[in-house]
């Protein structure tokens, strides 16, 4: 009987098991599938031909468990640094040093972690050990070694802590008794004199009589408060070509060059959730500066282009018009070079409501860049989780793989496109998510480690892209960046001011930029852990930077409404602005990770039969928009959100009987939820998950909001 050629079954190599405890430490099990041959008869292991399997061959599948830890105490988490098993759990490592400062500071780690050295044994005493306990010792030494010198090398700035640098000496101290030869400790000792020096170049800065008190240069700096003011400064304004003045080319690729350096110097680890929700709190101004830095860099340029398209009242529509050809085409620059941040700085301030209602100056501008600004636009929508920029970023993305295949060694950096720069707020607002949705701890006082896997995929993410950013060959041009910082820069009042004497309110234009916009922060995070395919409902291209409110969809796409509210700025991940838009930060290709068994399950937006879903809740006052994400699930009360909500925004919990919460919909319309309802059910599940509080009348303002 003849015998078919054996065939390889269509079978998951990873398949999910359940879980496991074993001494107090949770585990997820999968059920790995290896594909091993078995030699039919006349074949040799060494006969090249049995890669191929012959006619009378037949295949066998091993099957072994796969252990990772998912929950633990933290002597547990740090022991398993050490004794794990790397061929089982490969990412358990990268993921706890990447991610630990969210829970434990790095002193307590170095406090489990470090055996303290043995004390010097007197003159002519010797202890004898036997060859195993001499092999123990010296396996968990390097174990030790091994992994200080991983920590100190990808996260330097762990062991940051002046002005003596205590974590550094003691891990110096340990590393000149453990291996006093090896490279762990000549890295451990420059890093110490690297910061040392630092701290003294400082003080020495600090000494001199004629340091700066002012605004750092990118700080923005306060505009004309009237449009007379504004033509008085252009008068006095020191003469010098204006950052438009200068080809299109050149100011992209200014903007990539600082946005790449930037970008690649971010530390991951100042994007966790937990670190940068705290940066509004009391206390927190020195909180993530890398993030910040690039934060900064973000709404200076959309500063530039308020300032340039509003600072000249005087000018006719068709010379706007120029003004906004032109930042278009920079903004299509920006998008050949891969530099999403800068291009999505430009769209959110040519989309702010100064901007955006210039009616007569959209008019005027031509048919082709109006159809660019509109590609460029999707590129950035809020559908499916911004499920279009990501894609892109996943395309370019792959783009590379498939060169760096095809690409000889030695001739990689000639052939590799540079960048791409991401646009950071996405990463921004899956981490501030993850860690809204997912709970630190978990029954028991476990730490809950699945979540930081979750964030570390993040993260892992940001470095990757980070390497990439180095690849850019772009030389500075100072003038180009002294246009950049003479920029005037208006504040959102200043801005709406000026737009409204350029243009009055008026009925709207039929060649305004038509941009479909959604604001629709549940959806994205329902994509995210759930893993359910989200599709949102039809459209309308509201105004971009309203606060609170978008048109309904059978309003025309391109009409701003009858009513012009008070405008806010361009839409940012900036730390101070006040648009809904400014915690919107996404970027393609992020990998959407997978809710733990026992984390709660966030459901689609009017998805029926869900017990959970985040919402956002910002509060109505003269502070700014800012929105703050809430789990809500189905026993939460209006009393306990509303506490909730103001805890978010450091307000003093006993005035929380004096707000009101609303929730946004279409339309400029609002639901007021009832003082003692269950805000699950009472909420529209139709509507986005947008929330505002509001004082209620003949309240008592709060004596203080951070």
């Amino acid at each position: 009987m003849e015998r078919t050629a054996a065939k390889e079954l269509a079978l998951a190599p990873l398949q999910d098991w359940g879980e496991e405890t074993e001494d107090g430490a949770v585990y997820s099990v999968a059920l790995r599938r290896q594909r091993s041959q078995r030699l039919g008869p006349g074949q040799r292991s060494g006969d090249g031909q049995a890669a191929r399997p012959a006619a009378d061959a037949f295949l066998h599948y091993r099957t072994s468990k796969v252990r990772a830890l998912r929950a633990a105490r933290l002597e547990r988490l740090v022991r398993e640094l050490v004794s794990g098993d790397r061929e089982q759990d490969p990412a358990f490592v990268p993921a706890f040093l990447a991610t630990h400062r969210a829970f434990v500071p790095t002193a307590r780690v170095l406090g489990f972690l470090l055996p303290p050295p043995p004390p010097p044994l007197p003159s002519g005493v010797e202890i004898k050990k036997t060859e195993e306990q001499d092999l123990n010792l010296n396996k968990n030494l390097r174990a030790v070694v091994s992994l200080l010198g991983s920590w100190l090398q990808d996260h330097p700035q762990d062991f940051r802590d002046p002005p003596t640098h205590s974590d550094l000496s003691s891990v110096c101290t340990f590393l000149d008794w453990a291996a006093p030869k090896g490279a762990e400790a000549r890295v451990a000792k420059r890093l110490l004199g690297d910061f040392l020096e630092e701290a003294e170049l400082e003080q020495e800065e600090e000494r001199q009589p004629g340091s700066p008190t002012g605004p750092p240069g990118g700080a923005q700096t306060s505009g004309p408060e009237s449009p007379e003011d504004c033509a008085e400064e252009e008068r006095l304004a020191p003469e010098g070509p204006e950052l438009l003045d200068f080809s299109v080319d050149e100011v992209a690729e200014q903007l990539t060059l600082m946005d790449a350096e930037l970008f690649s110097k971010v530390r991951p680890c100042e994007c966790l959730g937990s670190v940068w929700s705290q940066r509004d709190r009391p206390g927190g101004a020195g909180v993530a500066p890398t993030v910040r830095a690039t934060v900064a860099q973000f709404n200076k340029v959309t500063g530039c282009v308020l300032g340039s398209v509003l600072g000249a009242p005087g000018l006719a529509a068709s010379q706007r018009a120029q003004r906004l050809e032109k930042w278009i085409r920079i903004a299509q620059r920006c998008r050949e070079l891969r530099n999403f941040s800068s291009l999505r700085a430009i769209l959110s301030a040519l989309q702010s409501n100064p901007i955006y209602r210039l009616k007569r100056s959209w008019g005027a501008v031509s048919r082709e860049p109006l159809s660019t600004f509109r590609k460029l636009s999707q590129i950035f929508s809020d559908e499916n989780n911004h499920l279009s920029s990501r894609e892109i970023l996943s395309q370019e993305e792959a783009t590379e793989g498939l060169q760096e295949e095809d690409t000889p060694s030695g001739s990689l950096s000639s052939k590799l496109p540079p960048g791409p720069v991401p646009y950071l707020g996405t990463f921004l607002t899956d981490l501030v998510m993850l860690d809204t949705a997912l709970p630190d701890m978990l029954e028991g006082d476990l730490i809950n480690f699945e979540k930081r896997r979750k964030e570390w995929e993040i993260l892992a993410h940001i470095q990757q892209l980070q390497r990439r950013c180095r690849s850019y060959c772009l030389s500075p041009c100072l003038p180009i960046l002294t246009a950049l910082r003479a920029q005037r820069q208006l504040s959102e009042e200043q801005s709406y001011r000026i737009s409204r004497v350029i243009e009055p309110p008026a009925a709207s234009c039929p060649s305004s930029p038509r941009v479909r916009r959604h604001i629709s922060l549940t959806k994205r995070l329902s994509a995210k852990l759930s893993r359910e395919k989200v599709s949102s409902p039809g459209g309308s291209p509201g105004d971009p930077s309203s606060p609170t409110s978008s048109l309904s969809p059978g309003s025309p796409p391109s009409s701003p409404r009858a009513k012009d509210p008070p405008g806010s700025p361009p839409s940012s991940p900036g730390i101070h602005g006040p648009s809904p838009k400014v915690t919107t930060l996404y970027l393609p290709g992020s990998r959407v990770p997978a809710l733990p068994l026992s984390s709660p399950h966030v459901p689609h937006p009017g998805q029926q039969g869900s017990d959970a879903r985040v919402i956002r809740v910002s509060i109505d006052n003269d502070h700014g928009n800012l929105y703050r994400s809430i789990l809500l699930t189905s026993q939460d009360k209006a009393p306990s959100v509303v506490q909730r909500a103001l805890e978010k925004h450091n307000v003093v919990q006993p005035w929380a009987r004096d707000y009101q919460l609303f929730q946004v919909l279409p339309g400029d319309r609002e639901l007021l939820i009832p003082d003692n309802a269950n805000v699950f059910y009472a909420m529209s599940p139709a509507a986005s998950g947008d929330f505002v509080l509001r004082r209620k009348e003949g309240a008592r303002p709060p004596p203080s909001l951070c």
